[in-house]
């Protein structure tokens, strides 16, 4: 795991070295809310749009669930 992993991952979580396992848990589940992909099944009704958004929001998805895991690692190696 690099710094700069680690940055991203902090800044995609908007946190600070200096969180929590509950604050991480507590943004981690705001992210998914927001960027669910199934949430942009109303924005428009152009198919082209959707997917596009779909893919976007898919996209984030996956970096989200990578940046915890990066995260919860580093909680473990700091406190470990």
């Amino acid at each position: 795991m690099s710094q700069e992993d680690l940055d991203k991952a902090l800044k995609l979580f908007e946190l600070t070295e200096s969180f929590t396992r509950e604050a991480l848990e507590k943004k981690k589940q705001e992210l998914l809310v927001t960027w669910h992909p199934h949430r942009y099944a109303m924005v428009t009704n152009n198919p082209r749009k959707y997917m596009a958004k779909y893919k976007q929001a898919e996209a984030m998805t996956k970096d989200i669930h990578a940046a915890y895991e990066l995260l919860v690692s580093w909680l473990e190696m700091k406190d470990g």
